[in-house]
């Protein structure tokens, strides 16, 4: 019997019919969060912060993201994406893609949601259609409050266009000399130390003869409507409002920074100017010379810009999230503490003397029994990892704690706990990743604290970001070193432990250990 000839056909893994497009992938994924705001069946408030959310992605995107791509571009380097495509042939699909999403968002909030808020006494409310009284409240509210911090800057050949800072919402003015004739072109920038939205006092609140929960204008339009303040004796002829988006990319030459921390803080600070414009977005009203003349002052294209007909800046939308009406929000969510743990002794907060135990078994005799897999939100993660780390900190027997911390919350009480064991003799190191996207300056205040505090931390690594969530915690039992840890998918960050789906597990093998 002759044996078949054997036929390979070796896989070309360069092959771009193989990979999809990162940044195109990236839309498809802000796709499926605008769908959370378009579906009816997501709570009011909730699909506005769905809708704040896509927004306050898309900023991100266009900051690093298209911000790259458009390096590239400019650069002239002939970098090629996994799926074959050009950085200019990326911007244009990504223009192409993105502009219906934009425009499908715009019509949501203008068409559906606001009028869904008002059913329910939530009232944003154009400034036009504001009664007498309720205009005298807003400008009086804008004569001693905005006022004051306004700074219009005029455009003409002794005054160059003013630079416009990264994520600001400003108005382009144009206004006339009665005694010349003479046009003039001026911004002003929405002041961004006040609410987006003004609330009126509770006692105008009232539409058509009902008392609302909320009633207010966006912050630009009582500008709008009180700039004869700003330019006395002129004649204000249009105004119309833009943002702009600008790059945000942290570059750091790593491999020449004598001190990556100092090279990263500057280059925080750095962003919170903005380098090169990367989008424009203005209200569609907009005439075409005056849109033509900040594209050009900003250095943009016509692909660059995108026109919006109702509000700009629609992540400022988190604002209502505030409001009282739990009826209007997903339930709370109360996560529970799997079965295993409910045995255990919990550190609590002490008085003057400093931390009680309350009764129960010790976390480290629970892993030793078994390893405990832990999936959040539906498990504490207080009651789990975050006691994990809390008991470790007091635990006589432990000797040290590494882990790497990637994103935190603010007021961190797993920061707090490696600051805790630092003080009790423990050793404890902390590699601390500065270069986590827009979490670099929260980052850098940590690894501060960390260190006065007596941790070791770690900057990261040359060349490489870390994701890892790990902690090991060495602990002498008896003669014996045993190593316990915790190995998870998402960051030691309590607050978004209650939100995202992630995996944990603790354990003491040795052969992971």
């Amino acid at each position: 019997m002759t044996k078949a000839p054997t036929v390979t056909s070796a896989i070309d893994l360069k092959d771009s019919q193989y990979y999809f497009n990162r940044e195109l992938s990236w839309l498809e994924f802000n796709r499926r969060v605008l769908y959370e705001a378009l579906d009816p069946r997501t709570p009011l408030l909730e699909r506005l912060k769905f809708t704040a959310i896509f927004c306050a992605n898309l900023d991100e995107f266009f900051m690093v993201r298209v911000a790259v791509l458009k390096q590239q571009v400019e650069a002239n380097v002939a970098v090629l994406s996994a799926d074959g495509r050009t950085a200019s042939e990326q911007l244009i699909e990504i223009s192409k893609r993105l502009r219906p999403l934009v425009q499908q968002q715009d019509r949501l909030f203008e068409h559906t949601l606001k009028n869904l808020l008002v059913e329910q006494g939530i009232h944003l409310i154009n400034y036009v259609d504001l009664h007498q009284e309720q205009r005298n409240y807003l400008h009086d509210y804008f004569e001693q409050n905005i006022f004051p911090v306004l700074t219009p800057l005029a455009v003409d050949p002794s005054h160059p266009f003013p630079y416009i800072s990264n994520l600001s919402l400003n108005l382009a003015v144009v206004v006339r000399d009665p005694d010349t004739d003479k046009e003039l072109f001026a911004r002003v920038k929405v002041p961004q130390v006040f609410p987006r939205f003004l609330a009126l006092s509770k006692e105008l609140r009232h539409q058509d003869g009902k008392a609302s929960i909320w009633t207010g204008v966006p912050l630009e339009q009582v500008v709008m409507h009180n700039l004869e303040a700003l330019f006395p004796g002129m004649i204000i002829q249009e105004c119309y409002p833009f943002r702009v988006t600008r790059n945000a990319d942290i570059s750091v030459e790593e491999d020449e920074a004598d001190d990556l921390l100092l090279a990263i803080e500057e280059e925080v600070r750095k962003r919170r100017i903005g380098k090169s414009a990367v989008r424009l977005e203005i209200h569609s009203s907009t005439p075409s010379n005056i849109k033509d003349r900040i594209m050009r002052d900003l250095g943009l294209e016509e692909i660059d810009v995108y026109d919006v007909d109702g509000l700009l800046g629609h992540k400022d939308l988190f604002y209502f999230l505030s409001l009282p009406c739990p009826e209007l929000k997903d339930p709370p969510w109360s996560p529970v503490t799997p079965p295993v743990l409910q045995r255990l002794r919990e550190i609590v907060d002490g008085n003057e003397d400093g931390i009680l135990e309350q009764d129960g078994e010790d976390i480290f005799t629970l892993i030793r029994n078994n390893d405990i897999l832990v999936h959040h939100p539906y498990h504490s993660f207080s009651a789990s990892v975050q006691q994990f780390i809390a008991q470790a900190a007091y635990d006589a027997h432990v000797l040290a704690i590494k882990m790497t911390l990637y994103r935190t919350s603010g007021d961190s009480p797993i920061v707090n706990s490696l600051i805790a064991a630092a003080e009790n003799g423990k050793q404890v190191a902390a590699l601390v990743e500065l270069k986590a996207r827009f979490d670099e300056e929260n980052n850098i205040s940590w690894a501060k604290k960390l260190e006065q505090a007596g941790v070791h931390v770690v900057y990261g690594l040359v060349g490489l970001k870390t994701h890892t969530k790990v902690v090991l915690v060495v602990r002498k039992e008896g003669d014996k070193i045993r190593r316990y840890f915790h190995i998870g998918t998402g960051n030691y960050n309590p607050k978004t432990a209650k939100l995202y789906t992630d995996l944990g597990l603790l354990s003491c093998r040795e052969d992971l250990g």
